[in-house]
């Protein structure tokens, strides 16, 4: 049975699945299941990091459940790596992380301050010299 609280992660960009959890959590949800099997483990991580660090804060993750599934492909048994991370959310917290809506990035004006630019030249382009020192 699928749990309405869940989220299996497979093999789009980890994004997709971050705005699953969020969303989710949004909903009114105290706790969200990150499940992933195989290559997809790696992926559930990052998933449930960035969740913590750039949206939602007042996480707590509850349990981690590893696992080994045995699966038959193509009449071959074969035995897959799986992965649980339950999160459930503090309360009498605030909800959002400290960067959370600025994609990460400090705001000038805030404690931070804004270097111009460095001269890196993009990829494929080509920069020339800086010119010599004046002569004394």
């Amino acid at each position: 049975m699928i749990e309405d609280n869940s989220v299996f992660i497979g093999t789009k960009p980890a994004m997709n699945y971050v705005l699953a959890v969020v969303t989710q959590f949004n909903k009114g949800s105290k706790q969200v299941i990150v499940k992933a099997r195989g290559k997809a483990i790696s992926r559930a991580v990052d998933v449930v990091e960035i969740v913590r660090k750039r949206f939602i804060s007042n996480l707590n993750i509850d349990d981690i459940h590893i696992s080994t599934e045995s699966l038959t492909v193509d009449k071959k048994r074969i035995n897959v790596s799986a992965m649980e991370i339950t999160l459930t959310k503090k309360d009498g917290e605030p909800n959002l992380a400290p960067d959370a809506g600025r994609g990460g990035h400090p705001v000038p004006g805030e404690g931070h301050t804004v270097e111009k630019p460095s001269s890196i030249p993009l990829a494929g382009s080509t920069v020339a010299p800086p010119p010599p020192p004046p002569d004394e």
